[in-house]
Protein backbone atom coordinates (compact mmCIF):
# COMPACT_ATOMS: atom_id res chain seq x y z
CA UNK A 1 0.00 0.00 0.00
CA UNK A 2 1.10 3.64 -0.70
CA UNK A 3 1.59 6.48 1.30
CA UNK A 4 -0.88 9.00 1.30
CA UNK A 5 0.12 12.21 -0.95
CA UNK A 6 1.97 14.46 1.39
CA UNK A 7 -0.73 17.81 0.16
CA UNK A 8 -3.47 17.48 -2.08
CA UNK A 9 -5.74 20.13 -2.85
CA UNK A 10 -8.90 19.50 -5.39
CA UNK A 11 -11.21 21.43 -6.95
CA UNK A 12 -14.55 21.04 -8.99
CA UNK A 13 -14.41 24.12 -11.53
CA UNK A 14 -17.22 25.33 -14.26
CA UNK A 15 -15.97 25.37 -17.16
CA UNK A 16 -16.23 29.20 -17.94
CA UNK A 17 -13.68 31.57 -19.31
CA UNK A 18 -12.90 32.96 -15.87
CA UNK A 19 -12.50 29.42 -14.57
CA UNK A 20 -9.08 29.61 -15.92
CA UNK A 21 -7.91 32.79 -13.76
CA UNK A 22 -9.96 31.06 -10.51
CA UNK A 23 -7.45 27.73 -11.41
CA UNK A 24 -4.35 30.40 -11.38
CA UNK A 25 -5.38 31.91 -8.24
CA UNK A 26 -5.71 28.27 -6.48
CA UNK A 27 -2.99 26.83 -7.57
CA UNK A 28 -0.72 30.18 -6.89
CA UNK A 29 -2.12 29.66 -3.19
CA UNK A 30 -1.46 26.70 -2.55
CA UNK A 31 2.20 25.75 -4.06
CA UNK A 32 2.57 29.11 -2.18
CA UNK A 33 1.36 27.94 1.28
CA UNK A 34 3.03 24.55 0.73
CA UNK A 35 6.73 26.57 0.55
CA UNK A 36 6.75 26.16 -3.32
CA UNK A 37 6.86 29.46 -4.65
CA UNK A 38 10.18 28.96 -7.10
CA UNK A 39 8.00 26.57 -9.32
CA UNK A 40 4.64 28.72 -9.03
CA UNK A 41 5.45 30.19 -12.41
CA UNK A 42 6.44 27.06 -14.24
CA UNK A 43 2.74 25.36 -12.57
CA UNK A 44 0.59 28.33 -13.38
CA UNK A 45 1.79 28.27 -17.23
CA UNK A 46 0.86 24.54 -17.19
CA UNK A 47 -2.29 24.70 -15.56
CA UNK A 48 -3.67 27.37 -17.93
CA UNK A 49 -2.83 25.72 -20.88
CA UNK A 50 -4.31 22.42 -19.67
CA UNK A 51 -7.63 24.63 -17.96
CA UNK A 52 -7.96 26.44 -21.00
CA UNK A 53 -8.28 23.12 -23.15
CA UNK A 54 -10.81 21.66 -21.10
CA UNK A 55 -12.86 24.65 -21.16
CA UNK A 56 -12.49 25.26 -24.72
CA UNK A 57 -13.61 20.99 -25.58
CA UNK A 58 -14.48 19.06 -22.17
CA UNK A 59 -17.56 20.02 -21.28
CA UNK A 60 -19.89 22.25 -18.64
CA UNK A 61 -16.72 21.41 -15.67
CA UNK A 62 -13.57 20.11 -15.05
CA UNK A 63 -11.63 18.85 -12.00
CA UNK A 64 -8.41 20.18 -10.98
CA UNK A 65 -6.56 18.09 -8.88
CA UNK A 66 -2.48 19.54 -7.00
CA UNK A 67 -0.69 17.18 -5.10
CA UNK A 68 2.84 17.09 -3.40
CA UNK A 69 4.61 13.59 -3.05
CA UNK A 70 7.58 11.75 -3.26
CA UNK A 71 9.67 14.73 -4.06
CA UNK A 72 7.27 16.04 -7.01
CA UNK A 73 4.07 17.88 -7.94
CA UNK A 74 1.64 16.19 -9.69
CA UNK A 75 -1.26 17.73 -10.98
CA UNK A 76 -4.51 16.52 -13.31
CA UNK A 77 -6.94 18.19 -15.17
CA UNK A 78 -9.98 15.90 -15.68
CA UNK A 79 -12.62 16.55 -18.12
CA UNK A 80 -15.68 14.82 -19.32
CA UNK A 81 -15.25 15.72 -23.35
CA UNK A 82 -14.46 13.40 -26.26
CA UNK A 83 -11.08 12.64 -27.59
CA UNK A 84 -6.95 12.63 -26.50
CA UNK A 85 -5.30 15.83 -26.94
CA UNK A 86 -2.33 15.64 -29.01
CA UNK A 87 0.56 18.18 -29.73
CA UNK A 88 0.08 19.94 -32.95
CA UNK A 89 2.48 21.76 -34.99
CA UNK A 90 1.23 25.19 -35.26
CA UNK A 91 1.27 27.37 -38.14
CA UNK A 92 3.95 30.40 -37.29
CA UNK A 93 1.26 32.71 -38.07
CA UNK A 94 -1.49 31.11 -35.68
CA UNK A 95 -2.42 32.35 -31.74
CA UNK A 96 -3.21 29.10 -30.91
CA UNK A 97 -2.57 25.80 -31.09
CA UNK A 98 0.44 25.50 -29.06
CA UNK A 99 -0.05 24.71 -25.35
CA UNK A 100 0.68 21.04 -25.52
CA UNK A 101 3.93 21.96 -26.85
CA UNK A 102 4.19 24.47 -24.03
CA UNK A 103 3.66 22.04 -21.62
CA UNK A 104 6.08 19.55 -22.61
CA UNK A 105 8.25 21.87 -22.85
CA UNK A 106 8.31 22.90 -18.95
CA UNK A 107 6.42 19.37 -17.15
CA UNK A 108 9.03 16.66 -16.59
CA UNK A 109 6.55 14.32 -17.45
CA UNK A 110 2.93 14.92 -18.76
CA UNK A 111 0.46 12.49 -20.39
CA UNK A 112 -2.80 11.71 -21.35
CA UNK A 113 -5.30 9.29 -19.57
CA UNK A 114 -8.62 8.25 -21.03
CA UNK A 115 -11.19 7.10 -18.91
CA UNK A 116 -14.81 5.57 -19.35
CA UNK A 117 -16.55 9.34 -19.16
CA UNK A 118 -13.41 11.46 -20.06
CA UNK A 119 -10.19 12.27 -19.75
CA UNK A 120 -7.50 12.85 -17.20
CA UNK A 121 -4.83 15.25 -18.53
CA UNK A 122 -1.58 15.08 -15.99
CA UNK A 123 1.80 16.60 -15.44
CA UNK A 124 4.56 16.41 -13.11
CA UNK A 125 7.60 19.22 -12.16
CA UNK A 126 10.01 18.35 -9.93
CA UNK A 127 10.81 21.20 -7.69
Amino acid sequence: MSAPPARMVEYLLPSVPSGVGRARELIRTDLTDWGLAHIVDDCLLIVSELVTNAVRYGGSAYALRLEERAGEVYGEVFDPGQGVPRPRAADMDAISGRGLQIVGAIADAWGVTATDNGKVVWFCVTP
